[in-house]
């Protein structure tokens, strides 16, 4: 059979060269006789392995050497409370900023450690937008600030990094991370499931300052410490090891690439290209989110008509294009297009979203 274009949120289409090399090496890696899956954490070859992908995201997202790069499991959700746990350092309270789904789940596990203060807020609009820079109300004495730069149920992006001054930023860039440049600098401490962007799921990527190691709260477990993670070179357990050798390979696939300018380039015309035309659709197809505040990643829209929504994917799974369906929270249909989703996916979806009307009108 072949392969379809899969819009999924999560876990996401792979490029298709790393799955082609996953298959060529999964009996034997380079000639050690093993599968990476019953490698070893502490052996030679899946040492080399980890290393080299740490050192390609490294080299991708231009991380200074003052920065921790931990390879963790847990999902963004563990993160959740991971962060509270370790950044509060000793304060009561810490700031959220609160666009969708995901940052209501972040501020409802922060608030069994601390209070977690409303500093931006788009619930107004339904989450149409994000807040703007004016209207964060920061406190200068919190913990840090916590934001989701994209939320992927909503398709709402921050189109800036907020400014927190001297206190530590901290972002879920889950569906955003390896998507364009960033400067790393600009934040304290950057988490990131990895079945979006970076390979398969069971992978956490977490990103942090050296200077936010080491104070955690009181009863902390030892497996949500960062500091003992980054001390045992994020093997104080045994790690989820193929999705870290997954992620290695498409790190190193990106650089061949041309890096994370070329990715911008690529995502910020697929989704141009996408919005164009519902756009231009005259109201048959919709997207509810600010044009200032639209996702590169994740493209919701709606139908003229809910009772279009089942004939519509049941004919884009018969045109091999499947995993449409929007979150339930919101209904109408949603198309992820992240890093490995190729041009020619946005281009068939389109196709097939111009015959539909036309045949639907």
């Amino acid at each position: 059979m072949a392969r379809v274009f899969n819009f999924s949120a999560g876990p996401a289409v792979l490029p298709e060269e790393v799955l082609q090399q996953a298959r060529d090496e999964m009996l034997d890696w380079h000639g050690s006789g093993t599968s990476v899956m019953e490698m070893s954490h502490r052996g030679k070859e899946f040492i080399s392995i980890a290393e080299q992908a740490e050192a390609d995201l490294r080299e991708l997202m231009n991380i200074p050497s003052n920065y921790k790069v931990l390879f963790l499991q847990g999902g963004a959700s563990a993160q959740f409370a991971m962060v509270p746990m370790n950044l509060l350092r000793g304060k009561s309270s810490a700031d959220y900023l609160h666009t969708g789904e995901w940052s209501k789940k972040a501020i409802g596990e922060a608030k069994k450690y601390g209070k977690a203060n409303l500093a931006g807020s788009s619930e107004g609009s339904r989450f149409t937008n994000v807040p703007l820079q004016s209207e964060l109300k920061l406190d200068p004495n919190a913990a840090y600030v916590h934001y989701t730069p994209n939320e992927t149920i909503g398709g709402v992006e921050y189109p800036y990094v907020p400014a927190t001054g001297n206190v530590p930023l901290v972002a879920d860039m889950s569906s955003t991370i390896l998507s364009r440049p960033i400067d790393v600098t600009k934040f304290g401490l950057i988490y990131a499931g990895a079945q979006k962007n970076i390979g398969p799921s069971g992978l956490t990527v977490v990103i942090v300052r050296d200077d936010l190691l080491g104070q955690t709260v009181a009863g902390t477990p030892s497996m949500f410490d960062y500091k003992i993670h980054a001390d045992n070179g994020s093997m104080y357990n045994t790690p989820p090891t193929y999705a870290w050798y997954i992620a290695g390979l498409v790190f190193a696939m990106l650089k061949r690439k041309g890096g994370l300018q070329a990715m911008a380039a690529l995502n910020e015309r697929k989704a141009r290209k996408l919005y164009d035309y519902i756009d231009a659709s005259g109201g048959y197809y919709k997207n509810p989110v600010a044009v200032s505040c639209r996702s590169w990643m994740n493209v919701p829209f709606t139908l003229k008509s809910e009772t279009l929504d089942e004939p519509f994917l049941k004919g884009a799974k018969a045109a091999g294009l499947v995993q449409l369906k929007g979150h339930r929270s919101v209904g109408g249909m949603r198309a992820s297009i992240y890093n490995a989703m190729p041009e020619a996916g946005i281009d068939a979806l389109i196709a097939y979203m111009k015959d539909f009307m036309q045949k639907n009108g």
